[in-house]
């Protein structure tokens, strides 16, 4: 009997990834069309499993105006357990969970968020205009824009509570910034284009930057959340932000060097690809020099020129030492592999910020077993799987520097 009802209860349990939808809305008749995109992640909102119990045929419908990011919230369901008939049981609190992280004054109601939609023409985005660019899309050219602005501009706190939303499905362990801290920087990225015969914009993503003290006058920035919304993924905005973020950098001379705060696989990936790409230009970082090794020379140029921090430095050169090196012969790769051995066998030695990393994340008697515990051939092993998944990761990042 108990599995009867298990089997029964099943078709009002479902992955919340699968039944939320985003839609940015430029017009009234965006509504009535299939475009969206769904969530990358759910368990920051709805619980590690992700799961969501209590209705059949659950939609969960967060749609977003373009520009001024003005919210609508609401589900549908076709069955709903009831806790009469189910022993007790009730349905998850959806809209409950989710008004617990989206800001106070989203809409309800369909046609109250359609008479809002209007207001997005009289949107102008927030903050200096940095940078202007296009990108070519579906046989057409369209323009963007990006701005720098802190959260005393007018009006740009409300927006940044409701552009911030975003995160907690794309980013991983994401969390909500102090905005009153004034170190917060934001640059936005912005579509615009033209929209019967009126200028629009579109939000497109964003990212947050902190300015730390560094002794004894200097500040380090340090970027935070960086977010390019799905729709405009894989389009080349990430690299026009994080490019024209450096760009402001480069003469501050109170800024020292410019740091990460635990990037994802995907942002790393981005930042090796603009710092190489920046690397490439400079004398130290000539294909001659590359094989010839990682020296000082690097550091000093990369650091005083491009900000950059001696660990990107170091990774960067290995990345286009990679690319000058010619795979076919034998003896120059061979020579580029063991000098990334070297670098990936700094663990071992127990000294330095690697090994240090390791102490921190893993439990005495795991980092005995790791390291100390280790016969010479499962090192050797240990440090070829590294080399390889190092070295698959750099071929990513090169393929597209050959694309430029």
């Amino acid at each position: 009997m108990a599995g009867i009802i298990h089997s029964a209860l099943e078709q009002y349990k479902c992955d919340a990834n699968d039944v939320l939808i985003f839609k940015l809305v430029r017009d009234v008749a965006d509504l009535g069309n299939n475009e969206g995109f769904r969530p990358e992640m759910c368990h920051q909102v709805f619980g590690d499993q992700e799961s969501i119990f209590g209705y059949k045929d659950l939609c969960i419908q967060m749609y977003y105006t373009a520009a001024r990011l003005n919210t609508y919230l609401n589900i549908t369901y076709t069955g709903k357990v009831s806790p009469d008939k189910n022993d007790g049981l009730k349905p998850d609190d959806v809209i409950g969970a989710l008004s617990k992280e989206i800001p106070p004054g989203y809409y309800t109601s369909i046609d109250d968020f359609s008479a809002s939609v209007a207001k997005d023409a009289t949107f102008k985005p927030f903050g200096e205009l940095l940078h202007t660019y296009t990108v070519g899309k579906e046989g057409r050219e369209r323009q963007f824009e990006i701005y720098r602005t802190d959260i005393a501009c007018p009006g740009f706190r409300d927006y940044h509570s409701r552009l911030q939303t975003f995160i907690l499905f794309f980013i991983d362990a994401a969390s909500y910034i102090d905005v009153d801290d004034d170190r917060w920087s934001f640059y936005l990225v912005f579509e615009k284009y033209k929209h019967d015969g009126s200028v629009m914009y579109a939000t497109v993503g964003y990212m947050t930057v902190y300015s730390y003290y560094a002794y004894p006058s200097r500040v380090r920035p340090r970027i935070s959340q960086v977010l390019i919304l799905p729709p405009f993924q894989k389009q080349g905005h990430g690299a026009h932000l994080l490019q024209t973020f450096y760009n402001r950098c480069y003469g501050d001379s109170e800024i020292l060097d410019i740091t990460v705060e635990d990037p994802s696989e995907d942002f790393q990936r981005l930042r090796d690809f603009v710092d190489a790409r920046n690397c490439m230009a400079l004398k130290s970082f000539k294909p001659d020099k590359l094989r010839k090794g990682f020296d000082e020379d690097m550091v000093r140029e990369a650091r005083t020129k491009l900000k950059l921090n001696r660990r990107q430095i170091r990774r960067v050169y290995e990345i286009l030492r990679m690319k000058a090196t010619d795979h076919t012969n034998k003896k120059e790769y061979t020579q580029f592999r063991l000098d990334v051995k070297r670098r990936l066998n700094i663990p071992f030695q127990k000294n330095g910020r690697d090994f240090e990393k390791l102490q921190k994340a893993l439990a005495p008697d795991e980092l005995s077993a790791t390291l100390s515990c280790m016969t010479l051939p499962q090192r050797h092993q240990y440090l070829e799987k590294a080399f390889e998944d190092t070295t698959e990761v750099y071929s990513r990042v090169i393929e597209r520097l050959n694309m430029c």
